[in-house]
């Protein structure tokens, strides 16, 4: 007799951890689907989130775009002014230098 209750609770045993595996099985999946879940809705914040940074960027482009533009015609137009002046200050003493250079060239020291 002492024999099947030994028996008996070991299978009471058995079942009952047979149990606690489903148990956490089945807690284990849960917490693996809030997971997903989770990340999937923080996946849609991000995108929500990043779509609104682009459009803000586009909108702060699109507005500062026409003075950015007017800046580089302006820069450009200051550096050829620029170009042009430093032109006719070198074609001015080009002829002078060029004689300053052939007479020390030419000139013999005694």
């Amino acid at each position: 007799m002492d024999s099947m209750k030994g028996q008996g609770g070991i299978q009471m045993l058995l079942t009952a951890e047979q149990d606690a595996q489903q148990i956490v099985s089945s807690a284990k999946n849960l917490k693996i689907m809030r997971l997903k879940q989770a990340k999937e809705e923080a996946e849609k914040d991000i995108a929500t989130y990043r779509s609104h940074l682009e459009a803000e960027y586009q909108k702060r482009i699109a507005e500062t775009g026409g003075v950015s533009g007017e800046n580089v015609q302006r820069l450009e137009e200051e550096t050829d002014a620029k170009i042009e002046n430093l032109k006719g200050s070198a074609s001015k003493i080009s002829e002078d230098l060029t004689e300053m250079l052939i007479k020390y060239v030419t000139t013999v020291k005694v």
